[in-house]
């Protein structure tokens, strides 16, 4: 069964919208991530302006940006597609839903997935891994960063539900 389409197109962590739909009304100026993700957080539909980080198996910008105010942005986390360890967990899940984050898509693992899919946060990664990571905060925060033949860019928009993720240059 799915889950119903959130109804508030306004609210900055859900959306009224499917990729599918938006690929169909905006053709080519969309950029459609390749990389097939697992829905792992309790919003299966949300967006948001892109913030990035840039890491290898340390998750300590993925802290600290999330610790901070996120007014409704998705944070892309490149992590290198590494599933030796995971980048986030529900500790980290928990300061992004209190600091205001729409999602977290982390090309590498998470770990908690059974509480985050009960947060109210958008959260899609590559798999699950119970080990934890470096906390040297080593890596880029801000930066464009690419995987799944798209480059995710700060400050363009990303739109995720069940079919995948879309990209634009500015909020559709």
């Amino acid at each position: 069964m799915s889950e119903p389409l959130p109804t508030d197109p306004e609210h900055p962590m859900t959306g009224n919208f499917t990729t599918a739909d938006l690929i169909d009304d905006h053709g080519d100026t969309l950029r459609s991530c390749a990389t097939q993700f697992h829905q792992y957080g309790g919003h299966k539909v949300f967006s948001g302006p892109v913030r990035t980080v840039r890491c290898h198996e340390d998750n300590g910008l993925v802290k600290q940006l999330l610790n901070s105010p996120g007014e409704g942005a998705v944070l892309v986390v490149d992590g290198n597609a590494s599933m030796r360890t995971a980048l986030m967990g529900d500790m980290i899940a928990e300061s992004a839903v209190t600091n205001g984050w729409a999602g977290v898509v982390i090309n590498g693992a998470v770990r908690d997935t059974v509480a985050l899919a009960g947060l109210e946060l958008g959260v899609k990664a590559l798999g699950s891994n119970p080990r934890k990571s470096a906390k040297d905060a080593a890596g880029r925060l801000d930066e464009p960063v690419v995987f799944g033949d798209v480059a995710f860019v700060p400050g363009e928009w990303l739109y995720s539900d069940h079919d995948g993720i879309v990209v634009n240059a500015k909020k559709l």
